[in-house]
């Protein structure tokens, strides 16, 4: 599904992927997240992904113009996970609503590994 801007000269559409980019890289960018994570569905497995891959680490949901936006995060051993997902949330509302211009409705952190 596409999410769509409209302004006076026209509508712009912006593909699911571009704005998992978007909230990838913000999260990437946080403190105290090593990577995202993504869950291998035949072994329930969970691999960090590189940089070029983080859009599998991220689920976007476009409803009525609104997002919600699901990470799957991997965290630094020993930080405070509660005030890193507040500040993930704050960053990544940020950046969306700035770069793509939808209002974002919420953002899920799924905390899915610890790394040393």
């Amino acid at each position: 599904m596409l999410a769509q801007v409209s302004n006076e000269y026209g509508t712009i559409s912006i593909e699911e992927e571009v704005i998992a980019r978007v909230a990838g890289n913000a999260a990437m960018d946080s403190y105290g997240v090593v990577g995202m994570g993504a869950k291998s569905l035949k072994d329930g497995i969970i691999h960090l992904l590189k940089r070029e891959n983080l859009t599998k680490g991220v689920n976007v949901y476009i409803i009525d113009e609104k997002l919600t936006i699901d990470l799957h995060i991997i965290v630094e051993h020993g930080t405070n996970i509660p005030a890193i997902a507040e500040a993930l949330i704050e960053s990544v509302r940020y950046k969306v609503t700035e770069f793509i211009g939808l209002d974002v409705e919420h953002i899920n952190i799924n905390v899915v590994g610890v790394r040393v």
